[in-house]
């Protein structure tokens, strides 16, 4: 994880960031609680707050292993349809989001993580 919050998951990440966040969501393994302390880990090393957001987010809807089961049992073609809208869908989530949240509040989220060992 070391090499994925460096310059290329950090704030000036721009495309390469997103596109991390969605492959390190979507082949991670485990429920959706497991992807906090990782997003914790992520925050703590100075990752870009909406890359987090969008790690999550695909944590929680593009995971590969959900997206076999929605194809063989609803179809290749519903599979296809939600995961094509939910990758704009998250990455506009994300972006929201972080315009919404003050400086202030990215700060003190920050901090906060930074005080859990």
């Amino acid at each position: 994880m070391t090499a994925l919050s460096n310059e290329s998951y950090t704030q000036g990440s721009g495309l390469l960031g997103i596109t991390i966040s969605f492959v390190m969501g979507s082949v991670a393994a485990g429920p959706l609680y497991a992807a906090f302390p990782i997003a914790a880990v992520l925050i703590k090393k100075g990752s870009k707050f909406s890359n987090i957001l969008i790690f999550i987010g695909a944590w929680s809807t593009t995971k590969i292993p959900m997206l076999l089961f929605e194809a063989s049992s609803m179809g290749w073609k519903f599979m296809l349809t939600r995961f094509i809208i939910n990758i704009p869908g998250i990455a506009l989530i994300a972006y929201v989001i972080e315009r919404m949240i003050t400086r202030q509040e990215k700060e003190l989220i920050y901090e906060n993580v930074k005080m859990i060992e």
